[in-house]
């Protein structure tokens, strides 16, 4: 299981480096892509390919809505090479959707590591109830 809160920031060659604790739980090989509300998705492979990729498999190949959904989120994707360092470079369609300038905020969240834009990332975990969005788990039957 993933998880935490890190707060970190790009250096002057857009290049990230992801905290020892997150990057332990996605291991050597790790996809980002696209997120929900902004962020972006950062994937192992190994839970890429064996979650993601086998539940999106069995969508229907001729439904059009299906498979824009697929398209979007696999040409986000960027395969993670890092330098000796540990560092990469965030792509810049990436750093763009994200609205990602300097400051930035890595959570885990289950399964994957998400990356936000500081502001956004305060401005999306602020204005909620924390109990009211823990009763909601009740929803989903947990």
């Amino acid at each position: 299981m993933i998880f935490g809160e890190y707060r970190h920031q790009l250096d002057e060659k857009n290049r990230l480096r992801l905290p020892v604790k997150l990057k332990q739980k996605l291991g050597e090989r790790y996809v980002i892509l696209k997120g929900s509300n902004r962020s972006l998705f950062v994937f192992s492979q190994s839970e890429l390919e064996t979650t993601m990729l086998e539940k999106l498999k069995s969508l229907p190949l001729l439904d059009a809505k299906a498979q824009k959904t697929v398209r979007a989120m696999f040409s986000s994707g960027f395969e993670v090479e890092e330098d000796n360092q540990g560092r990469f470079v965030l792509p810049p369609a990436l750093k763009e959707f994200a609205g990602i300038k300097k400051n930035v905020v890595s959570i885990g969240a289950g399964n994957r590591v998400e990356i936000w834009a500081e502001e956004q990332w305060n401005d999306y975990n602020s204005n909620e109830d924390y109990d009211s969005i823990l009763e909601e788990l009740g929803d989903y039957g947990i």
